[in-house]
Formats: structure tokens, sequence, C-alpha cells
């Protein structure tokens, strides 16, 4: 695959954010993945050498190429996830798309953790002072202040935190080499702040009461995960945003909040699957629909990654 050569997102009662959590269930043996604030220094440098591992390591898709193993995630979101957006297996795919990553992680860089996630429903007032972003223990913050844009409407390089500099080959579909790019603003176009209101608890737990999953997965698209992409800006903007480090980390968070969706749900959610095949399909969702990664994992059918605890997977929130 040549990766440059492109022809072609009363008042109710609310519990606080760390009670919003699903009933044990069997599994008992499968890892835990945690929020990043709860992970001790050692353990957040662990993950992000591991990243910054990748960024030097081989590439899956194109091996005798300058491309990296990290390269190939924002590629295949760009080229491939993209299509899932918008539709029913805008969770699925994404789902098996963070097992791929961290499989990635553990064989190209020996890492031993687990993903983990960032529950920015503690931060959701003042986003942009999440430990995420803190300079020393997380992946660094804003872009440069008063600095030249670079991508996008308020991208400007990140100068601070273990990915400063970071070279970035694409920008959505097109070959326009940068510096990984970050462009903090509301959605006043207030530069430096971002708006919490659409991830507080209460948000949170609107989306989690709703029934059907076509309508909870077009909630949480277009209010729960959109939050993220719009208020960081710069390279998280775009289909490439798998460039950010954070894009995992904040979509891990979305894979949690499926799963405490799923408990609440008959049988545990396994068989709660509706909506459109896709992004631009007029075809109807089935649990036998394939989910396709082009080479950067083996494709699977929606029904392989329902249950987070079956042998496929195996991991625990």
């Amino acid at each position: 695959m040549n990766l440059v050569d492109i022809n072609s997102d009363g008042p109710v009662e609310y519990p606080p954010t760390e009670e919003l959590s699903a009933p044990a269930s069997e599994g008992a043996g499968c890892p835990t993945r945690r929020k990043w604030r709860t992970l001790s220094d050692t353990d957040k440098q662990a993950y992000i050498s591991a990243v910054l591992c990748l960024q030097n390591a081989t590439s899956t898709l194109a091996p005798n190429t300058n491309h990296t193993a990290y390269d190939d995630f924002p590629w295949i979101h760009s080229h491939v996830g993209y299509a899932t957006h918008n539709s029913a297996p805008f969770l699925p795919w994404h789902r098996y798309f963070l097992h791929i990553y961290e499989t990635a992680l553990k064989d190209k860089c020996g890492y031993t953790g687990r993903l983990v996630y960032w529950d920015w429903t503690l931060d959701f007032e003042a986003l942009e002072h999440s430990p995420v972003f803190d300079p020393e223990t997380g992946f660094g913050g804003d872009g440069e202040i008063g600095g030249a844009i670079t991508v996008g409407r308020s991208g400007r390089c990140v100068v601070d935190g273990p990915f400063a500099g970071t070279h970035v080959n694409f920008y959505d579909v097109k070959f326009e080499p940068h510096c990984l790019s970050r462009g903090f603003r509301d959605l006043e176009g207030n530069l430096g702040h971002m708006d919490g209101k659409d991830i507080s608890p209460e948000s949170i737990e609107t989306v989690l009461s709703i029934d059907g999953y076509e309508d909870f997965v077009a909630a949480m698209e277009s209010k729960v995960h959109d939050a993220i992409p719009f208020g960081i800006a710069g390279d998280f903007e775009t289909f490439t945003a798998p460039y950010d480090p954070i894009f995992f980390l904040h979509h891990t968070q979305l894979d949690r909040l499926w799963w405490l969706w799923q408990q609440r749900q008959p049988g545990r959610g396994l068989e709660s699957y509706s909506g459109h095949k896709g992004r631009h399909s007029i075809e109807m969702a089935s649990l036998d629909d394939d989910l396709h990664y082009k080479g950067l994992g083996p494709d699977v059918k929606v029904k392989d990654v329902m249950d987070i605890e079956n042998e496929l997977l195996c991991y625990r929130y």
C-alpha cells in the first residue's frame, strides 16, 4: 500500500461520576482498563514510552517506507474507519480498532499494561486543565499560544510534553507534513478553552438512559464523541485524529460508556445492535456484518466484539 498516493467524522437526581459503573459479570480473569488519572507516574510513563516507541516502529501496512507503525492508525481510520461514522458500526469498529492498537503497543514495543481511558466527566468544567494535558505526566497541552496556524481553524504546534514536535504526515486525506497540532477552542470560537456541557455526568447519564442502540449510538457520536475533537481541534478535528495520542484515551472512554450501556440492556446488550450498515449505506445493520481493517488487523464480525470479556478481546472496565 502506497501511503502517499491518495485518490481518495421536578429535577432529576444524577449519580456522581464514580457511580457510573456496571455490575460485575463473568470474565473476572480479564485485565482491567483503568482511567488515566489513577495511574502511577511510573505506569503513565510506561504507556507514553510505548506510544513513542510505536511512532518509530516499522509500519505493518508499508514496511519498506519511512512510515511508522503509528502512522498506520490514522491512515486506516481516515480511509476505512470514516465510513463507520454516523452509522451503526461506529462503536464496534472502534472497539476492535482499539484492540489492534493495544496489541501493537504490546507486540512492537513490549508494553505490558492495558489501554487507559480519559474520564472527561471529571474534567468537564475545565477540560483544558485535565491531567491528560500535563506536560510532565501527560500528553502535553494546547498548541503554541500566538503561534502560526498549522492546520484547520486553530491548530498550532504542540510545544510541551513528550509529543512536542511530533512529525505528522497527513491531515485528513491530504499528504500535508506538519507538527502535531492542537488549538483548544469553545463553541463560540474562544481560544484556550473547551466546552464540556455534553460530557458532564448529567449529560452522560441521559445518554446512557436511551432505549435502543440506533438512538444511543447517534447520541454518543453527535454529542459525546464530538465534544473532544471539536474542543481540542488541530489534528483531532479530522479523520486522521489518531495522530493525536489522546484519541485513544478518548475512544477507550467511549468504549467504556458503550459497555456501561450494554449492561443495562437485556442479555447484557450482546444483541442490542441496529441502524444503518455504514455512513453511505441504506442497508440495515446486522450482527453478522464484517468490520474491515485492510491489513492492519484481521477483519471480524460485529458479533465478535459485542462482549468485551470474550476470548478475542478479554478486558474489563
